[in-house]
C-alpha cells in the first residue's frame, strides 16, 4: 500500500472514529443521568473518551503518511458520517434540512483547509503562547458565559460547542509547537506549553459533552468540526506565517468557502430549532401522543425545562385530588 493511500484510509477511519464518539457522547447527555460536563460514573462516556483518542492518534498517524492539505480536509467528513452512523445504530433519521447543512458544512470546511498553505511557517516564541493561551481562556469563559445567558437550548449548546472547537483548535496549534520543538535529548523541555495543551484539550472535552444536552447530534457537532479547523487555521495564518494557495484568487476562495460552511452550521441550527418547536405541544393542548422522534429529523423531541411553564388544558369535572407525572417525576396538587 502506497503512503499517500494510507494517509487517506488512517484519515478515513478517524473521521470514523470521532463520529462514532460524538454519536456516545449525545447518547449519554440524552440520557439526562449524571452531571452535565463530566459524567464520569458512566462507562460509555469514558468509551467515547477513548474513541476521541483514537481518532486523534489515527489523525496524527494520517498526517505521518500524507500531506496536511490532504488529511485536515478528510477530516472535516466526521459530521457527514455521524448521520448515517446514528440512523443505523441509535436509529436517528436526518431530515433534508439537516443533510443539506452536514454537506455544506464539509464542503466550505474542506475547500477552506485545502486552501491553506504551510509554507514558510514559524515557531511561536514563548511570550506569543502565553499571550495565545490566556486570549483562548478568556475567549471560552466569555462563550460560556454567553451560553448560559442564551434562553434557547439549542443555541445554547452551539455556543457550548463552539467554546469546545476553540479549545480544540489552539489545542492542535499547541500540539504542533510541541512537536516541532520537541527533541529526545529533553524530552520535558516543552512541559509549560504540555500543560495548556492538556488543560485545553479536558475544557474541549467537558464542553462538547455539555453541548449535546438539549440539542441533538448534527448541530453540536458541526459546530466543533468547522471551530476547531478555523480557528487553528487563522492562528497559523497570523502567527506562524502560513498563507492561502493561489494568491488573492486562493483568499476568495476561501472566504466563499468560509461561508458556504457557516451558512451549513445555520441550516443545521435551524433544523434542530424547527424540530424542537414543532414537539411542543401547542397551548391548551395536552402533549400528543408519544411516537419518537419528530420525523425527518435527529434528536430527542425538547423537553421543558426546570421551572418553565406547561400548559396541559382544562381538566372536565371535580377532582379532589390532582396528580401530573411527567416520566418518573410526579407533581401533585390540591385543587
Amino acid at each position: 500500500m502506497s503512503p499517500l493511500l494510507l494517509s487517506v484510509l488512517l484519515a478515513l477511519v478517524s473521521a470514523v472514529a470521532y463520529a462514532a464518539a460524538a454519536i456516545v457522547q449525545e447518547r449519554v447527555a440524552a440520557s439526562a443521568a449524571g452531571p452535565r460536563y463530566a459524567p464520569l460514573r458512566s462507562p460509555a462516556w469514558w468509551g467515547s473518551v477513548l474513541l476521541n483518542g483514537v481518532g486523534a492518534t489515527l489523525h496524527v498517524a494520517a498526517l505521518a503518511y500524507g500531506p496536511l492539505s490532504l488529511v485536515q480536509p478528510l477530516g472535516a467528513l466526521t459530521i457527514v458520517f455521524a448521520l448515517p452512523m446514528a440512523a443505523l445504530f441509535v436509529g436517528r433519521k436526518a431530515g433534508s434540512r439537516a443533510w443539506r447543512g452536514a454537506v455544506m458544512a464539509t464542503v466550505g470546511l474542506a475547500g477552506l483547509l485545502s486552501l491553506t498553505s504551510g509554507a514558510e511557517a514559524r515557531s511561536l516564541t514563548d511570550g506569543d503562547r502565553w499571550l495565545l493561551a490566556g486570549c483562548t481562556f478568556g475567549l471560552v469563559a466569555l462563550l460560556f458565559a454567553a451560553a448560559h445567558l442564551v434562553g434557547r437550548s439549542v443555541l445554547r449548546s452551539v455556543v457550548l460547542a463552539a467554546a469546545a472547537g476553540v479549545a480544540f483548535g489552539i489545542a492542535s496549534v499547541f500540539t504542533k509547537s510541541v512537536a516541532e520543538e520537541w527533541t529526545p535529548g529533553a524530552p520535558l523541555a516543552q512541559w509549560p506549553a504540555l500543560l495548556v495543551l492538556s488543560a485545553l484539550a479536558v475544557t474541549g472535552l467537558l464542553l462538547s459533552q455539555a453541548s449535546y444536552r438539549g440539542a441533538g447530534l448534527a448541530a453540536p457537532l458541526a459546530t466543533v468540526t468547522v471551530v476547531n479547523p478555523v480557528v487553528a487555521a487563522a492562528v497559523g495564518l497570523t502567527l506562524f506565517g502560513e498563507s492561502f494557495r493561489y494568491g488573492a484568487a486562493g483568499t476568495v476562495a476561501a472566504l466563499i468557502s468560509g461561508a458556504v460552511a457557516a451558512g451549513g452550521l445555520i441550516q443545521l441550527t435551524l433544523d434542530r430549532m424547527t424540530v424542537s418547536a414543532e414537539s411542543l405541544p401547542a397551548p391548551g393542548q395536552g402533549r400528543a401522543p408519544d411516537s419518537g422522534p419528530a420525523a425527518g429529523s435527529e434528536g430527542d423531541p425538547a423537553r421543558p425545562e426546570v421551572g418553565q411553564g406547561v400548559d396541559v388544558g382544562a381538566v372536565p369535572g371535580t377532582r379532589p385530588y390532582l396528580e401530573v407525572q411527567m416520566r418518573s417525576r410526579a407533581v401533585a396538587g390540591r385543587s
